[in-house]
């Protein structure tokens, strides 16, 4: 399924890659640190929607997140293709289509809870409960609260009923934080 949306998505992962490049210095692609199955890291790539040299903290924690956003970054975190490049590590095995997101290498709070929950032993998801619950806007508790429910009940049919309800979210721009 990640290798036929890959192909299918690839001329418009072309064309975003070219509007972070020309619209801003630095990579097109951001590679972060992120906890994947049984808390190993791995790397995780996204378009980049963040000036070079800002700081590696998760989005809600900056005072004024704005401030270094590309020109092109609001739009790209509406639309959620900055997250196309995760197909990759769908492909590589690191991730999958439904689990939770991963967390960043340093989401201490998250990776406990998690952990403390069994939601650790999932892999993580290019969408997963959390992003057609709230997404960005919801406190840590509540998304592994979201983890914890999917880990209990995963099935074919849940997981169609989050990838259908995330193309939706997605189009829409609901709960992402800028």
């Amino acid at each position: 399924m990640s290798l036929l949306a890959f192909m299918v998505l690839s001329l418009p992962m072309v064309v975003v890659a070219l509007f972070v490049k020309l619209t801003s210095k630095g990579p097109v692609l951001y590679w972060s640190n992120r906890v994947g199955k049984n808390n190993v890291i791995f790397r995780m790539p996204k378009f980049r929607t963040m000036l070079v040299d800002t700081p590696a903290v998760a989005t809600h924690l900056m005072a004024d997140p704005d401030r270094f956003l590309t020109p092109i970054g609001k739009l790209l975190r509406r639309t959620s293709f900055d997250e196309l490049p995760q197909l990759w590590t769908i492909l590589t095995g690191d991730m999958t289509i439904v689990g939770p997101r991963p967390a960043l290498f340093n989401q201490d709070d998250l990776i406990a809870l998690r952990t403390e929950k069994g939601v650790h032993l999932l892999t993580p998801g290019l969408t997963g409960p959390a992003q057609i619950n709230g997404r960005d806007e919801l406190p840590i508790p509540v998304k592994v609260e979201f983890d914890e429910h999917y880990l209990k009940n995963r099935s074919f049919l849940f997981d169609l009923k989050i990838i259908i309800q995330t193309i939706f979210k997605a189009l829409k721009g609901d709960g992402v934080s800028h």
